[in-house]
């Protein structure tokens, strides 16, 4: 157990330092200038390339909302999921720590939103708390469906982690306008830490959303797919 837990720890950590600092100091240097295509890229290799390292210890979830749907699915304890979870939040809060540090070296940085979530006026694109909640659900729901797809008995051996983290790259690049991305609690818990915004007013519902559309999205695999994937 304790592997598992130090593996969702590192990948959890990985995956939000990467990602939110790709937004925070890469997108944010005007000679780099990597866009939304970049940050996107960014957050989907992270799932890719600790999937790969540490995948085979624990599953590879680095994601609260993973960890829901993979309990809801049948396919973990309650004893892990809740051990997945803390390890997890405290990856996303050290990554977000350590991401802040280093970002507040430079002479006249600015937090702001810190690559937080948000909706209203903390979204990019001043979406309303409903447009939030829906892209938030269904992108995890779909999101969670794909992981269970690709890592069921049936499924090709050994391409999970590249279709997991194609389908993170490409909720990014459709759901940055809307929300900035969650589809992951830890993610958003750690950088909402250090945003000077009002991002941990709206912090709940990047928990709600995503923990929703998850037990959805793996209800829908358990009753429709499963079964036939065992067969």
């Amino acid at each position: 157990m304790h592997t598992k837990l130090i593996a969702e720890f590192f990948g959890t950590f990985w995956l939000v330092f990467c990602g939110c600092g790709s937004a925070v100091i890469a997108a944010a240097f005007p000679d780099v200038g990597i866009g939304l295509l970049g940050v996107a890229l960014a957050f989907g290799l992270t799932v890719v390339t600790m999937a790969y390292a540490v995948g085979g210890f624990s599953g590879g979830h680095f994601n609260p909302a993973v960890s829901v749907g993979v309990l809801v699915a049948g396919r973990m304890s309650g004893t892990d999921f809740v051990g997945y979870v803390v390890v997890q939040v405290i990856g996303g809060i050290l990554a977000a720590a350590l991401l802040y540090a280093i970002a507040s070296g430079k002479p006249d940085f600015v937090a702001g939103g810190f690559a937080s979530n948000g909706y209203g006026e903390l979204s990019p694109g001043g979406y309303s708390l409903m447009a939030a909640f829906l892209i938030e659900l269904v992108m995890t729901a779909f999101f969670i469906f794909i992981i269970l797809a690709t890592t069921s008995p049936n499924a090709p051996a050994g391409f999970a982690p590249l279709a997991i983290g194609l389908t993170l790259t490409l909720i990014h690049l459709v759901s940055i306008p809307v929300t900035n991305t969650s589809v992951n609690p830890a993610r958003s818990t750690g950088v909402a830490l250090f945003a000077e915004t009002a991002a941990l007013s709206q912090l709940w519902l990047f928990w709600l959303a995503p923990i929703v559309g998850a037990a959805l999205g793996a209800l829908i695999w358990k009753f429709m797919f499963d079964e036939a994937s065992k067969t």
